[in-house]
């Protein structure tokens, strides 16, 4: 009786412990994480190709909200250098609504956001309305770093 007494207080402990553990690295990945994020989305606003893809796999699987899909870093590279040169597509602002994040294992996490885009233009100059980008984000942990592994943007436009 003692000796399953004492087995059961150090499961017990060693459960709580774990938890603690877990909890505590969640919080600390999650800052990494929103970090990253928002590391993105100042490349994006700098219209700066490294600083947007610095946290991107080599190996990306990054689709946006016109279907156009790349499928590694160096393919991004391309891609995000021709949309930064045309000027109707960077204008307007983006706007952060909100980002859910939440770890599957201690390596992997998934994350939603939305971002709305308003007073971007079409090519003839004429306003877009405001553009509903939603964001899914699937992180990995690497050696110890997070990397963005997949990332995959839908675009909702105003119901009336």
């Amino acid at each position: 009786m003692y000796f399953k007494l004492n087995k059961s207080v150090f499961l017990l402990m060693l459960v709580f412990s774990l938890n603690t553990f877990v909890k505590a690295q969640d919080k600390d990945d999650k800052q990494q994480i929103e970090s990253i994020i928002k590391t993105i989305a100042e490349g994006w606003k700098e219209k700066d190709v490294e600083k947007t893809t610095i946290h991107y796999d080599d190996n990306i699987d990054w689709t946006n909200a016109f279907g156009d899909r790349m499928q590694s870093k160096v393919e991004l590279k391309a891609l995000l250098t021709e949309i930064y040169s045309l000027n109707f597509v960077m204008k307007g602002k983006s706007e952060n609504q909100y980002k859910d994040i939440n770890f599957l294992t201690s390596e992997i996490a998934i994350v939603r956001s939305k971002t709305v885009v308003k007073g971007q233009e079409w090519g003839d100059g004429s306003k877009m309305k405001d553009r509903h980008n939603n964001h899914l984000m699937v992180f990995q942990k690497k050696y110890g770093q997070w990397k963005v592994i997949s990332h995959l943007i839908s675009q909702a436009w105003t119901k009336k």
